[in-house]
């Protein structure tokens, strides 16, 4: 389970994403997921980070090991070697997150990792003071969104995204 909530985290994927990733669509060894049949019914590339993929082959490694012979092709596979299912996700992530201590007011589920990606990534580029509206259609991409506003959504609300932007409108002239 800590493989692929770390995969949820650092890829931008949606949990039903990822239940449905198969063997052939995770190449290890050019570190890109093929994610098919998207929320819209499309097929995208996901590159990810060098990190992510010795996290994605030991747990191939592991799950080998423990199903030699699978029945399916799932990459993720239950306890049982069946393919994961989102029922399973989300049970195996409340588990995990009780475990974590994280079930303090509103519980934490997959789809929450997503949006904090967002924000952590438009974090970043105001950090390095990018344009980040130029950015956005990388964001988007980044998100599998086929519209800026479904990304936008993503960024609402945002206490650091909003204290973020309070500054360096304020650095950037607000304050003269």
């Amino acid at each position: 389970m800590a493989t692929l909530i770390g995969l949820l985290a650092s890829s931008r994927l949606r949990s039903g994403e990822v239940v449905r990733l198969d063997r052939a669509d995770v190449d290890l060894t050019n570190g890109v997921l093929l994610v098919r049949k998207t929320k819209f019914r499309k097929d995208r590339l996901v590159p990810v980070h060098t990190t992510t993929q010795t996290a994605l082959r030991r747990y191939a490694r592991e799950r080998d090991a423990a199903f030699p012979s699978p029945k399916h092709q799932a990459f993720f596979l239950s306890s049982r070697g069946n393919r994961l299912s989102a029922t399973g996700l989300q049970s195996g992530f409340a588990q995990v997150r009780k475990f974590a201590g994280l079930d303090d007011g509103k519980p934490l589920r997959p789809h929450d990792l997503r949006h904090r990606f967002a924000v952590t990534r438009m974090s970043l580029w105001h950090q390095q003071r990018a344009n980040d509206q130029a950015l956005l259609p990388v964001l988007a991409t980044y998100l599998g969104h086929a519209n800026y506003s479904d990304t936008a959504y993503y960024l609402t609300g945002s206490v650091d995204l909003l204290a973020m932007a309070a500054e360096r409108a304020f650095l950037d002239g607000g304050a003269a």
